[in-house]
């Protein structure tokens, strides 16, 4: 049984953390956030709905969210119940003419509108679009040996601002169209960093499953420069799955985008404690990284 005295200070801790909460709030008023979505998050629907309860909270308070999404698990789920066997190059999935067709169809359809109806469930208004809607994402083929793996080679975010407008949140899947028409499967990392630099966004949110980018004792450094991401990678600190993470950073970064932040998506309400608390969450990387302990709320 919960005491008075215990929801009383239950209701002061809530009152405190909003109202440290509003130079952030104020902070973010009007930005842009574009948000990678992946990971384990996804394939668990508790994770699912914390996550579109802070995406709806967000575009409540001001922000403009857009969500990039990935599907790899469902897609090859749904290979092998075709018996549509893959086969890597480089650690590439090569997507040929069958496997394209899935992707699109778990992509645009199953995964997307799974998002969609979580945020729409919260209380938010989401629309699901893919990369070929409105000529979103124009795609170059990103490596000849790798099939229907595309390059996103422009990106006219105009659906995008008139979603703004009215309060809508896109929710986007990667996939993209040549000049040609051709469809293409692309990188979510990649697609979220092309689409955020195309929006020259405030922030791109990059969900894993780890919690950051760590040093060589394994402890998350909270805060990056470019040159520092560079370092890190010549030394050998940086590598593996983190490696094409924090290339999607610098080349965002270099397009425009203000920061970049790779994160725990796991972690409960990650997205809100990035953008809303002094300390942040996860790995921080902008063109000039402050020196100090917490992320600067003017960053």
């Amino acid at each position: 049984m919960k005491t008075q005295t215990a929801m009383n200070k239950d209701w002061f801790a809530t009152a405190r953390t909003l109202s440290e909460a509003l130079p952030y709030l104020q902070r973010y008023t009007g930005a842009i956030v574009v948000i990678k979505f992946g990971g384990h998050a996804m394939g668990d629907a508790a994770e699912m709905a914390s996550f579109a309860r802070d995406v709806v909270l967000m575009r409540q308070v001001g922000v403009n969210p857009v969500i990039v999404h990935g599907g790899g698990p469902m897609i090859n789920d749904l290979l092998t119940r075709l018996g549509i066997t893959s086969s890597f190059v480089r650690g590439k999935r090569v997507t040929d003419a069958a496997t394209m067709e899935v992707v699109e169809m778990v992509l645009s359809g199953l995964v997307n509108k799974r998002i969609v109806q979580a945020i729409n469930d919260e209380g938010g208004r989401a629309v699901g679009l893919s990369g070929k809607d409105a000529r979103l994402i124009t795609c170059t083929p990103d490596d000849p040996e790798l099939g229907f793996v595309g390059r996103p080679d422009d990106v006219d975010p105009t659906v995008l601002q008139h979603l703004f407008a009215g309060g809508i949140i896109p929710v986007i899947a990667p996939l993209g169209a040549g000049a040609d028409g051709q469809s293409y499967n692309i990188n979510g990392d990649t697609a979220a960093g092309a689409i955020a630099a195309a929006l020259k966004a405030d922030r791109l949110l990059l969900l894993t499953d780890v919690a950051g980018v760590k040093d060589s004792s394994g402890e998350v450094i909270t805060q990056l420069s470019p040159d520092e991401v560079q370092e890190l990678t010549a030394q050998g600190i940086i590598a593996g799955g983190m490696i094409p993470k924090t290339e999607t950073a610098l080349a965002a970064i270099d397009g425009g985008v203000r920061a970049v932040v790779i994160l725990d998506g796991r972690a409960p309400n990650a997205c809100l404690l990035e953008l809303f608390t002094e300390h942040g969450a996860g790995s921080l990387i902008r063109a000039t990284a402050p020196r100090t302990p917490a992320h600067d709320a003017g960053a």
